[in-house]
């Protein structure tokens, strides 16, 4: 599809049916472009690109909507930016960095403000974690007789597991711990840290093997938790408001926002910012939907990911521009913790 003529009208069309649902008229084509043609042109190329497959008409006397060929070519070469509004900015901001928290607790902020913005389900993935490196070690002390062993990685996360010794844990011995293990585990590949290499690591500790045995478990079981990929979901119940959807598309978006492993495959592969219209994302239940999708990063590298799943009928560049600021944020806040 080369002629600009055209883009212009299929542009007017996607936008137009974004705003009202409702199809569009040659008559109504010309209201919303600068074009100047006769509405005997524009319905010539309306269909055009009906028989293109780019529009499609509902009703035989009915205006034209997109098809997801049509979105798909919108979206792909006529979408423009849309600045994300100041007020819009600050409620994301503000809402994400309320108070210092954890990335775990970031990306639960990032996904329920998104789901409030867009009146959508959110998603929000953690890092995969197949080259994360231990970053720093921290061994806290909860009693007399247990401590938690703290584990940030380098790619933003922090992994928690509470251990108990049947010898008093005092200061001095937690300080010994978050010397040594550090010394032993800071930059080592989490894909790495399995038994065999604790159990390499504890022999080259001498005396302090029968003392640290615990807290070795501990990190060990926090390297675990860590290797998962966790996924927030939030406002799920909004797509069930939606009127795009009938009741069993709502029940099959839903259904696919429950399968974590499927979701955080397909939103940890896309290399930056991507939209999936139905098929595209390779999972059947959202064949009736979209997903909008941006990376956030973590010292330069692609980490997890932020998402708005709703319907094929959308406002691409409102969400697209929301979505991808708010990857900005959580890129910015989770960097903060790894800076302290």
């Amino acid at each position: 599809m080369e002629h600009t003529r055209k883009e212009k009208i299929l542009c007017a069309v996607v936008e137009h049916y974004n705003r009202t649902g409702e199809p569009i008229g040659s008559k109504a084509v010309l209201e919303n472009t600068d074009l100047k043609v006769s509405s005997a042109t524009v319905r010539a190329e309306l269909n055009s690109l009906d028989q293109e497959g780019y529009l499609i008409q509902p009703h035989t006397s009915a205006g034209r909507i997109p098809t997801k060929k049509g979105y798909r070519y919108y979206i792909d070469n006529l979408m423009e930016d849309a600045p994300v509004d100041d007020r819009v900015r600050e409620f994301i901001d503000r809402s994400i960095r309320s108070t210092s928290a954890s990335p775990d607790v970031i990306l639960k902020r990032a996904a329920s403000t998104l789901s409030e913005l867009t009146d959508m389900a959110a998603v929000t993935t953690t890092p995969s974690s197949e080259d994360a490196r231990v970053h720093r070690i921290r061994f806290v002390s909860t009693g007399r007789h247990t401590a938690m062993a703290v584990m940030i990685t380098s790619n933003g996360l922090v992994n928690s597991k509470l251990f108990r010794c049947e010898f008093v844990l005092t200061p001095e011995l937690l300080s010994l711990y978050d010397r040594s293990l550090n010394e032993k585990f800071v930059g080592v590949r989490l894909s790495d840290i399995n038994r065999a290499y604790l159990q390499t690591a504890a022999s080259g500790m001498g005396e302090l093997t029968f003392f640290i045995s615990d807290a070795l478990m501990a990190l060990y079981e926090a390297v675990s938790q860590a290797m998962k990929v966790s996924v927030t979901v939030s406002g799920g119940t909004n797509l069930l408001f939606q009127n795009a959807y009938d009741f069993k598309n709502a029940r099959d978006v839903l259904k696919a926002l429950s399968d974590s492993d499927r979701l955080s495959t397909l939103l940890n592969r896309s290399v930056k910012s991507k939209i999936y219209l139905g098929s595209e994302s390779g999972i059947k239940e959202l064949e009736h939907s979209s997903v909008t999708v941006a990376r956030y990063d973590i010292a330069g590298q692609a980490a997890g990911a932020v998402a708005v799943v709703g319907p094929i009928r959308i406002d691409y560049k409102t969400v697209l521009s929301r979505v991808k600021f708010t990857s900005i944020v959580v890129s910015q806040a989770i960097g903060e913790i790894l800076d302290q």
